[in-house]
């Protein structure tokens, strides 16, 4: 039997995003045209509006209300161990709280046993991310508090910062008007 992999699109505040499950759960996220968009959503695609896909746009909705919602969505990760040992870290940043990279680096070598690893490698993981908002790697910025990439785009980020108050409208204006004036 073919695995099947179920679409739906979700018209968001911040653009049109993609949706992805399958039989077990969430499998993919992704802003349209994002860096990585689909790389591993599978070989069969049926459009479909099946329950967990609308439990997820009901996530959705309340988060962009500006709220941070009270229930999870079940999650599907289709990572190599070391990026699913990394995603599940990201499930646990809370809403409106940030960490950095390195934080996530010394919490992988502490289970893993080892003295140090890789903030790098971290990043790595971070950036393949293919559940973008409800694994919230927009929430990991650099060791100095600076806010590094983000596979929807650095506006995107900046804005889902700002929404979960994890960042003073303030200074999400004054990045996101950096951001522009380097795009002239």
């Amino acid at each position: 039997m073919e695995h099947i992999i179920y679409t739906q699109p979700y018209d968001s505040p911040l653009g049109k995003l993609l949706l992805t499950a399958d039989n077990a759960g969430l499998t993919g996220l992704w802003f349209n045209g994002e860096k990585y968009f689909a790389q591993h959503s599978g070989q069969l695609h049926e459009e479909k509006d099946i329950p967990l896909l609308q439990k997820t746009r009901a996530w959705l909705d309340i988060y962009f209300s500006g709220k941070e919602p009270d229930f999870s969505v079940p999650l599907h990760f289709n990572g190599t161990v070391f990026q699913n040992a990394v995603w599940t870290i990201l499930c646990t940043i809370p809403y409106g709280k940030t960490v950095s990279y390195g934080d996530i680096a010394k919490q992988i070598a502490r289970q893993r046993g080892i003295p140090r690893m890789s903030a790098q490698a971290v990043g790595g993981a971070v950036g393949h991310n293919e559940i973008a908002i409800i694994v919230p790697c927009h929430r990991v910025i650099g060791a100095n508090g600076s806010l590094t990439g983000y596979a929807g785009g650095l506006d995107k980020k900046i804005q889902l910062l700002t929404l979960e108050k994890a960042l003073p409208l303030s200074a999400g204006v004054a990045a996101y008007s950096c951001i522009c004036n380097e795009k002239r």
